[in-house]
């Protein structure tokens, strides 16, 4: 069998700390609910290849957490091969900025973003240690099912204009650009005597339904834990992972009225209303699944690739230039991100300075014939449905913000209708270099399920 360990750890603040996720600062000083990092070590029964997986209650995992994560494991489990660390966002934006570059410090007892990472790290280190020394013979299984939490986020008009959250209730409005995904991809974990241990749950969403609070929360995550532990004991752990949903979202452009009504009626919160959906479609795909016997095959593997960045237009040059001068008019913060990075794509198009190839980390895992791989994007739907309807496996996950910093990766009608999520401000890489990160997460897939010789 399988051996495989798991572990959790909170890592909530108990100072002041700024929030991730807006174009404005906020601070927290209170949490609505916990923030968590959990990890799940997989080795195979021959040793010859391992992992641990870490899914940490953050906006996006940049590359400064992930090795000071690695630097802190490798003395608490120096026989784990750190290469082998993935660590994943669920992209709720009511966690802690661990990286500077977004927003002043204000001073006073507001945690510093270096002391925010290292409370981070520490937590995920602790964790991922444990995982992998508490890893034990067990049994698992892949199954798959459904539940409406994120929807297309981007509306399109007459003119063939988009806009993130843009509003439906205009004459102009013509469509939803692009489709939505409610497929969980699930892998629970049994004991040996069939008691059920935990699962690995890929939600197609990011963890946005209280995106704009000034409280620390792991968002609707935080609600599909405790409504899976009711059901299987406060001992369940939840490894929850996003998977590709740059262009996703839990709010409705459509329906969205009619929807608070039925949850009134309910007497349901938005968050509460996930957990069930989520839920429901769990014990669905539990009650006809059971745990696959020994051999089950395992395997780990990661390759690195440079992709094409999205080169500058004139017209996205000028947009950013536009963006910028409302910004300076209504006298935000120009040292914040969003305003900075406005900036930098007007400066860097007058220099006719072409952006350098972007690098990534791909990574694969097999568990029997449900196929894993990664990215650090936040990648547009079409992007997984191509990597899903070409992989060899049986079942195959795509999961977004992995091990590095989360910026969006558009679709190429996207970038034709432009606005947030479909800019060089917010998109090293673009359509081109897409379709080679799908090549990319294909050729792991193939090494994975290549016949043995």
């Amino acid at each position: 069998m399988l051996r495989i360990g798991m572990a959790t750890r909170e890592f909530t603040p108990d100072r002041p700390a700024m929030i991730h996720g807006q174009m404005h600062r906020r601070i927290g000083r209170t949490a609505l609910d916990p923030l968590t990092v959990t990890a799940f070590a997989f080795e195979a029964a021959d040793g010859t290849a391992r992992t641990i997986l870490v899914s940490c209650d953050l906006a996006g995992v940049p590359d400064s957490l992930v090795e000071a994560t690695r630097s802190r494991l490798a003395t608490l489990a120096p026989d784990f091969p750190l290469e082998h660390l993935v660590m994943f966002g669920t992209h709720t934006h009511t966690s802690l900025v661990i990286e500077d570059g977004y927003y002043a410090h204000p001073g006073g007892d507001v945690m510093t973003t270096a002391e925010c990472l290292a409370r981070v790290a520490d937590s995920a280190a602790e964790a991922a240690a444990e995982a992998w020394a508490s890893r034990v013979p067990r049994l698992v299984n892949r199954a798959f099912g459904h539940a409406v939490v994120g929807h297309n986020r981007r509306a399109v008009y007459a003119d063939g204009s988009a806009r993130m959250y843009g509003n439906t209730n205009r004459p102009d409005f013509t469509h939803i650009e692009g489709g939505d995904d409610h497929g969980l991809d699930m892998l629970f974990v049994w004991e040996p005597g069939g008691q059920l241990a935990g699962v690995a749950l890929v939600i197609p969403c990011p963890s946005q339904v209280d995106e704009g609070l000034e409280q620390f929360s792991a968002d609707y995550w935080h609600d599909v834990r405790e409504e899976l532990r009711a059901h299987y004991g406060q001992d369940f752990c939840v490894l929850g992972l996003c998977g590709a949903a740059g262009d996703q979202s839990p709010h409705f452009l459509l329906g969205g009225a009619q929807e608070a009504e039925m949850r009134r009626r309910r007497g349901l919160s938005e968050r509460q209303e996930i957990a069930e959906r989520v839920a429901d479609a769990v014990g669905r795909a539990l009650a006809c699944t059971e745990p696959l016997a020994a051999g089950v095959p395992f395997a780990k593997t990661v390759r690195r690739a440079e992709l094409t960045p999205m080169a500058v237009t004139q017209a996205q040059r000028d947009a950013a230039q536009a963006e910028y001068e409302r910004c300076v008019r209504e006298n935000q913060d120009l040292s914040f991100w969003y305003p900075s990075r406005q900036r930098e794509v007007v400066e860097r198009f007058d220099r006719g300075e072409a952006a350098p190839p972007h690098p990534v980390e791909v990574h694969g895992l097999r568990i029997g014939d449900l196929g894993m791989v990664t990215s650090p994007f936040e990648l547009f739907v079409d992007y997984a449905a191509r990597i899903k309807a070409r992989s060899p496996a049986g079942q195959t996950a795509v999961v977004q913000l992995a091990s590095g910093r989360g910026l969006y990766l558009p679709t190429e009608r996207a970038v034709r209708g432009g606005h947030y999520g479909a800019s060089p401000v917010v998109c090293p890489v673009g359509p081109e270099g897409g379709q080679e990160l799908v090549e990319a997460s294909l050729a792991v897939l193939t090494d994975l399920f290549a016949p043995a010789p």
